[in-house]
C-alpha cells in the first residue's frame, strides 16, 4: 500500500508509523489523519503495539497553517478534520493496542497531542515540547483533554499560558515522558523487548478497564471538537495565520499593511 504521509512497517506485533512530511516538520493534514487512521484500523485486528515517530529534527510540529486557505479579503479555513484527529488520538489512548509515542526533535501543538494519548512516551535528549497556539489567538481545545488526563491541569495550563519550549528533562518532571536518555533508539528496543510479550487480548482488556476508570477524553469530545472550529473560524486569528503563512510575519511583529 502506498503512503503519501507518514511510513508504514509491520514487524510481527508491532507497527510502525513514521510522519514523513520533512517539508512541514511533520504538519499535520487532513491525508495525515486520514492516513493514520487506516493504519490504525489495521493495528486495531492484527497489532499489539503501534509506535508513532517522526524524524530525528521533527516529530510533529501540530497543525499544517497552509491547510487555511485565503481569498481576497474573505478568510475560510479549509476543513482540519478535527473529529477525526480527536477520533485518531481517541483510538491511541482506547485501542486493542500499546501506543508508543518515540520523540526526536520538536513536539509541538497538535504533536503534543500525539504524545498526551499514548501509552508511553519514549525520547531522546533533543525533544523540545511546545504549545505555541497562543502566540496566534489560539489554544490546544483538542490537545487539553488528553494533556489534562496525562499531566494534570494545573500543568496543561502552564504550558498553554506560558507557549514557551521545554525540554527533555522538564517534560520527564512534569510527567509528559516516561523515560529518555541520548541513545532513544536503544531504549525503545529494551521496553519493545518487553510489551511485545504482553497478549492483545489482555492488553484490550485492560485498557477498556482504565478507559471506565477514566473516561474523560471520551466525555470531552463534543466540547473540544466545536470549541476547535470556533477559534479556527474567528476572523481575528484567521488574520494573524494569514500574516504568518504569506508574509512570515508573527503576531506579535505587527502589521504594516
Amino acid at each position: 500500500m502506498e503512503w503519501k504521509t507518514i511510513k508504514v512497517e509491520f514487524d510481527g506485533p508491532i507497527c510502525y508509523i513514521k510522519f514523513n512530511r520533512p517539508n512541514t516538520k511533520n504538519a499535520i493534514n487532513n491525508l495525515l489523519i486520514e492516513e493514520c487512521h487506516r493504519v490504525v484500523s489495521l493495528c486495531e485486528k492484527k497489532s499489539s503495539v503501534v509506535i508513532f515517530e517522526g524524524s530525528p529534527q521533527a516529530f510533529c510540529f501540530g497543525a499544517d497553517f497552509n491547510e487555511v486557505e485565503f481569498s481576497g479579503n474573505s478568510k475560510t479555513q479549509r476543513a482540519q478534520g478535527p473529529d477525526l484527529l480527536y477520533d485518531l488520538w481517541l483510538k491511541m489512548a482506547s485501542g486493542p493496542f500499546i501506543s508508543i509515542s518515540h520523540v526526536r526533535g520538536v513536539a509541538n501543538a497538535g504533536g503534543i497531542g500525539f504524545v498526551a494519548a499514548s501509552d508511553i512516551v519514549i525520547a531522546d535528549d533533543t525533544a523540545v515540547f511546545s504549545l505555541s497556539e497562543l502566540l496566534f489567538g489560539l489554544f490546544p481545545a483538542m490537545v487539553l483533554p488528553f494533556l489534562i488526563r496525562k499531566i494534570g491541569y494545573q500543568k496543561s495550563n502552564y504550558l498553554t499560558l506560558t507557549t514557551r519550549p521545554i525540554n527533555v528533562q522538564l517534560a520527564y518532571e512534569l510527567g509528559l515522558v516516561d523515560e529518555y536518555q541520548k541513545n532513544s533508539n536503544g531504549l525503545l528496543k529494551r521496553q519493545l523487548a518487553r510489551v511485545i510479550k504482553l497478549p492483545k487480548s489482555g492488553i484490550k482488556q485492560y485498557k477498556n478497564y482504565m478507559m471506565e476508570l477514566n473516561d474523560f477524553v471520551f466525555k470531552s469530545k463534543k466540547h473540544a471538537v466545536e470549541t476547535n472550529q470556533s477559534i479556527f473560524s474567528d476572523s481575528f486569528n484567521l488574520e494573524r495565520i494569514r500574516l504568518f503563512v504569506e508574509k512570515g510575519i508573527y503576531p506579535w511583529e505587527g502589521n504594516d499593511e
